[in-house]
């Protein structure tokens, strides 16, 4: 097994879902095989619109022909290994250099393999691909389980013992719940987005939550597509089903409610839930459908 790369564009031609599947033709497929049961970060090529570098992570679970297209092939994604990073991180450093070292060649120039879709990286690249992604300079939660923020630094361990370590870092619960926060509250600007309030403690913490609206306990991914930003109350009755959202966000309250009145006058206004500046941040129809489906009693 060993670590890739899989480059990913937001308007790609392929039916990807980074958080659940990679499809790839099949001169990817050798590569691909080689890091089932390990971890993939994804980047976003130069010449996209929006964040262009290294955005997340996952874990592959199998390689498997698509049933749809001859030639080519699926990535399936381990459900609830994907984790969107903290910070994109650029392709090159404050250097100059790419992060991904192994794409130079002997004369220190990047190599033809940064144009490969589908490709092995390196152990310390991988690494510090992720230290840099997770790193969290200003934490909303306490840095409990969190990344060391310079692997490069750190004595080697031996190969095993890396994995080993690896994946413990990256399945930990705590770094999750500690990113999924920050980059929930970041898109929705530490504000509820169900009421509009932006309440901060004395200590100057948004006293707001980061909500799955599918649950990790339901293999919903920790991806911000999947979050919404909710207040203390408003995330009680979202997770009881008390309230819920239309795909176009409009706001549903449940009529098993013993005070619908009341659930609504604290509410926005308009109807409907405050939404991320950025598309791609907003609350996917799939998670949504998901939630009205499962969890809310209408």
């Amino acid at each position: 097994m060993s670590a890739c790369v899989f480059m990913h564009r937001p308007d790609s031609i392929y039916e990807d879902s980074p958080a659940e599947q990679y499809q790839f033709p099949k001169q990817y497929l050798g590569r691909a095989v080689g890091c089932v049961g390990d971890w993939v970060v994804y980047l976003a090529p130069t010449k996209v619109e929006g964040p262009r570098g290294y955005f997340a992570i996952a874990r592959v679970a199998r390689i498997i022909p698509d049933p749809k297209a001859p030639g080519m092939h699926r990535a399936i994604i381990e459900p609830g290994s994907y984790l969107e990073f903290s910070s994109v991180v650029p392709f090159r450093d404050e250097a100059g250099l790419p992060v991904e070292r192994g794409l130079l060649n002997e004369e220190g120039r990047v190599s033809g393999r940064a144009q490969a879709a589908v490709r092995p990286i390196s152990a310390a690249d991988f690494d510090r691909i992720v230290a840099r992604g997770l790193e969290d300079p200003q934490p909303l939660l306490p840095r409990e389980g969190a990344l060391p923020p310079g692997m490069d630094d750190v004595v080697p361990a031996p190969m095993f013992e890396q994995e080993r370590l690896r994946v413990q870092r990256l399945a930990s619960r705590a770094v999750r719940d500690r990113v999924f926060r920050r980059i929930v509250l970041r898109a929705y600007g530490e504000r509820c987005a169900v009421t509009g309030l932006k309440l901060i403690n004395g200590g100057g913490r948004a006293e707001v939550n980061a909500a799955h609206i599918r649950p990790v306990e339901a293999n919903g991914p920790d991806c911000v597509a999947n979050g919404i930003a909710l207040s203390g109350t408003a995330h009680w009755m979202f997770d009881r089903g008390l309230i819920s959202l239309e795909d176009d966000l409009r706001i549903l309250v449940s009529r098993q409610a013993n005070d619908r009145d009341a659930i609504a006058g604290f509410l926005n206004r308009s109807g409907f839930a405050d939404a991320p500046a950025r598309v791609a941040e907003r609350p996917h129809p799939t998670f949504l459908r998901w939630h009205r489906e499962n969890c809310f009693k209408s």
